[in-house]
Formats: C-alpha cells, sequence, structure tokens
C-alpha cells in the first residue's frame, strides 16, 4: 500500500510586527495559499523592547479515519515495512530564502481551528487559530499555553501545546516524537519521518490534533533572521503541491498456485465468497477462524501430504482478514515417492483439498503442480517481459481504491501450436512493482519501493495485481504506470506499457 494523504486543514500563527507599532498575534492565515516560516531578530521596534524577535509557526492536520478503517482489516502499524512521512513542497518564488537552518515537526498535544484567513501582508484577517488563541469552543477563547503554540512536554503531561517524547506502550520505551530536517541551501522540501506519532495517533494514546512546524529551538532563540521558508498549504492551486501524509506498509500478498517450486517454502491460499462476498467458512460448530482451523492435503499417487491451515493475517499481531484462509510449506524434491514423476515432468502434480481438521467435511478440491527449481547453463541475458494492464479504466474519481491486474509475459517463451483456443497465464513474479507518472509531465507521483514493499504486487492463481487509492494522485491530469521486475538477479524497467488514465475530482468533494 501506498497511499498519499492531503492535509483536512492547515494554518500559521504569527506575532509579526505591523508598523512598528503592534503585533498581528490575532491574525489568521487559515486559508492562505502558503505555509510561511520565518523569524525576524530585531527587524522591527516596539516602544518599551529593547529587542524584537517575530516569529510563525506551521500547524498541519490529517484526516485519520482511512487509516483507523484499514486497521480493522488489513493494516498493521506494528509492522516493521508500517512508514509515515510527511512531506511539505518548498514554493520558491524568487523571494529571499534563508539556508543552513533546522525546522523541527511536533505532534500537536491540543486542537486548532483553521479559520479563514488569507492576509499574509498586513495580517489584518482576525480570528482562530492565532499565536494566541488555539481553536473557540461554545463561544469561548481556547488558548495556547503558551503564545505561539510552543509549550512543550512529555506524552501525559498536561497544560501542553506539542509533545516531544513519550511511550507509547509497544516494547521500545521512551522515545523522542519530533522529527528533525537541516535545510543547506533553503529550497529543499521538508520531508520527515512521523511514523511514531502517526502510530500514537491512531492507537489513541496521543491525541489526533496534527503537528506543528517551527524552527528548532537553537535557530528561534539565535539573534538571526530567517526570512522566509515558504510551503504550499492545502489551499494552493496546484494541488500536487499540497501538504501530503505518505502512507507505506507492505500488502502484498504471494499466493504460489502458480509458481510454487520445490525445496522452497510457499504459500496458498483460499477464499471463500457468500452472494459475491468475502466470508468465513462454516463449520459444524461455526465460522472457521483463527490459527490452524482447518488442514490441507497434498495428494499424488501413494504419496498424502497434510498441513495445517489459518485464516490469513499479514502478521503475528495482525487482524484476521475474512474469508481468507492459508497453508505455508515446503516439499523436497527428493521425496522418494515423487522421484520419477519428478525426473520425467520436471514437475508433480497434486490434488489440494481443504478439509475440516477431523477430515470429515471437505470445503474445496482443485489441483497444485509444483515445479522442480530453474537450472541452466550460464547465461547472462534477462528475459524480454511485455506488461499489460488488464482491467484498467480510461477515468476514476479522486476517491476510490481500484485493484488493478496485471499481466506478465515472457517474449521469448516458447510458441507451442494448437488446434482449440488455449489461455495461456500470466508469468508470476514475486518482485514486481509499480511505480506512476503523470503522463504530460513525466513526474513521479508514486515510485518504486523495494525497501518497504509497499508498491509490490500481490499474486493469485490469475496473475498479478496491486490496490492503487486514487486519492494520491491529483485529479484533472492523466497518469500512466511503470514497472521494475527484480528476477534471475536483474533488474528490469517496463515503461512501455499502454496504461494511461485519468483521475478526476469526485462530486463528493
Amino acid at each position: 500500500m501506498y497511499r498519499i494523504m492531503s492535509a483536512s486543514k492547515d494554518a500559521y500563527v504569527t506575532n509579526k510586527v505591523i508598523d512598528n507599532s503592534f503585533t498581528a498575534s490575532d491574525a489568521n492565515t487559515g486559508k492562505a495559499g502558503t505555509i510561511d516560516l520565518y523569524k525576524l531578530y530585531n527587524e522591527s521596534k516596539l516602544a518599551g523592547k529593547s529587542s524584537v524577535t517575530e516569529l510563525t509557526r506551521g500547524l498541519i492536520k490529517f484526516d485519520l479515519s482511512p487509516l483507523r478503517k484499514q486497521m480493522l482489516t488489513d493494516l498493521n502499524i506494528n509492522d516493521s515495512s508500517f512508514s509515515c512521512k510527511l512531506k511539505l513542497h518548498d514554493v520558491y518564488g524568487g523571494q529571499t530564502t534563508p539556508s543552513n537552518f533546522k525546522l523541527i515537526v511536533f505532534p500537536l498535544a491540543q486542537n486548532f481551528d483553521e479559520g479563514t484567513g488569507r492576509d499574509i501582508i498586513r495580517y489584518s484577517d482576525l480570528g482562530a487559530t492565532n499565536f494566541i488563541t488555539a481553536s473557540v469552543s461554545n463561544g469561548s477563547n481556547i488558548l495556547w499555553n503558551l503564545p505561539g503554540g510552543m509549550k512543550s512536554g512529555s506524552l501525559g503531561d498536561s497544560n501542553i501545546d506539542v509533545i516531544v517524547s513519550g511511550n507509547l506502550n509497544d516494547g521500545s520505551g521512551i522515545r523522542s516524537l519530533c522529527a528533525e530536517q537541516f535545510f543547506s541551501n533553503g529550497t529543499e522540501d521538508l520531508i520527515v519521518d512521523v511514523t511514531s506519532a502517526v502510530s500514537g495517533m491512531l492507537t489513541d494514546q496521543i491525541g489526533d490534533n496534527g503537528f506543528l512546524v517551527a524552527y528548532s529551538g537553537s535557530y528561534e532563540n539565535n539573534q538571526k533572521t530567517y526570512f522566509v521558508k515558504r510551503f504550499a498549504s492545502k489551499d494552493v492551486a496546484d494541488s500536487s503541491l499540497r501538504p501530503k501524509l505518505i502512507v507505506r506498509y507492505n500488502d502484498s500478498i504471494l499466493d504460489s498456485h502458480q509458481n510454487f517450486i520445490f525445496n522452497k517454502t510457499g504459500s496458498i491460499f483460499l477464499n471463500n465468497y457468500q452472494q459475491g462476498h468475502l466470508a468465513n467458512l462454516v463449520g459444524p460448530s461455526g465460522d472457521l477462524t483463527g490459527h490452524n482451523c482447518m488442514k490441507v492435503t497434498l495428494t499424488t499417487g501413494s504419496l498424502s501430504l497434510t498441513y495445517n491451515a489459518s485464516q490469513f493475517s499479514y502478521s503475528s499481531d495482525a487482524p484476521f482478514i475474512t474469508g481468507i484462509y492459508t497453508a505455508s510449506f515446503a516439499i523436497s524434491e527428493y521425496e522418494a515417492l515423487l522421484r520419477q514423476e519428478i525426473v520425467n515432468a520436471a514437475s508433480a502434480t497434486f490434488v489440494e483439498t481443504w478439509h475440516s481438521n477431523d477430515s470429515a467435511y471437505g470445503f474445496y478440491t482443485g489441483s497444485l503442480v509444483i515445479n522442480a527449481n530453474e537450472r541452466t547453463g550460464f547465461f547472462n541475458t534477462p528475459d524480454r517481459i511485455l506488461a499489460t494492464v488488464t482491467n484498467l479504466k480510461a477515468e476514476y474519481d479522486n476517491n476510490e481504491i481500484v485493484k488493478i491486474r496485471v499481466y506478465a509475459e515472457d517474449r521469448d517463451r516458447p510458441i507451442k501450436a494448437k488446434k482449440l483456443p488455449y489461455y495461456s497465464p500470466s508469468n508470476i513474479y514475486n518482485q514486481m512493482y509499480y511505480s506512476v507518472k503523470d503522463f504530460d509531465s513525466g513526474k513521479t507521483i508514486i515510485p518504486f519501493d523495494s525497501a518497504n514493499n509497499s508498491t509490490r504486487m500481490s499474486t493469485d492463481s490469475q496473475g498479478m495485481f496491486f490496490n492503487l487509492y486514487t486519492e494520491s494522485l491529483p485529479p484533472g491530469r492523466s497518469y500512466t504506470f511503470e514497472f521494475l521486475i527484480k528476477d534471475a538477479g536483474f533488474d528490469q524497467i517496463l515503461t512501455d506499457v499502454a496504461a494511461k488514465f485519468t483521475v478526476n475530482k469526485s462530486s463528493n468533494f
């Protein structure tokens, strides 16, 4: 799963001095097109003060409810592949830009109101949120505990604005919950890891209030000016530049029905449907759920092998998936009762039977071919692979989750003449990844991710597939896919994929 989520609200707060006479501490910028971060030291004057420091701090919130919903099915935030990054796009427009500074991102300890202010010149639009007030509840102002929302503390502390550290009860003890990035030339995008903070929000250990972005303490407190680091806000005209929460997670399912080989552990899967919807198998005593709830038996000739089968989950502490079952095992090619069949055909065909633990009830019977390992003389040329998206539509709304199916074919495969229509199954690649690019600009929107495997395709008995979250793609644009295949020691990138599609803005937005 590679999912790009846009900010649900944002703003920045400031105590900017106006005309050397008063501060704009009550100004709101909730509908401004940018999030401006700056620190001004003694650039203005105020009566009664020998030195004046003017500051801004950014506020950003994301709607995490889609991730909470996924946690009930196919998302395990404790898995090592789960990752969340906050990305803010620099919108340098020729203005003065600071260099050699550090920004820090904190999870917020209290909520903020976005507001409707737009004026970032005179700061004449008033309202919450602002430098003094975080939000308004029942007509009463809820103030920041420290002006600018920077009263810091640990998770569980009261009367704080931002959280610096805490224990998320996951065995890692007390950890930092903030993230930092150093900017050398000042025009870089902000990209920081906020996995720990988001995990805490999703488990309700940290309030789901969003993030505060500011110059880190030493830069806010020194006697220097940093003007102005400018990021695009959620209200910027170009939707591709809006603040992003990039969520990565390995949700691939690798079914080995089409590419099981001897001497290597593989997994086979069984889906159960009721009237078109996944549903648990029902035995004499009720639903079959959990670990080792049934068995699968493989039979060929006089050989019979039985293995435990369980309801599928993505990891040991992830929820079980309704209606999906799996069994994992390895079979040796040196099994005496298989040797002759393997010698004759370089494979063995088994009758595959899924049944109750006491063997009294059968649920499914099919076949499983297990192949000998491919062994060849030395070669140093990759296969010529053609990939086709078989179910792509021309247009999608930007609020869909689309299952994309991919057919892969080795163009150098032997061709066999047939008198009757013949279906050639897709090649199966356990390490095949997708990427999404803007068709017109060529800009990569979703990159290949073989580190977290968030763009690795799943496999089943019909080929390969993955889920595409169209919210990740700015609407009003056309896109195309590229594929990366890691196989036989080669990395191949397939760019000539006839798979152009457009994402439209949903009428629900």
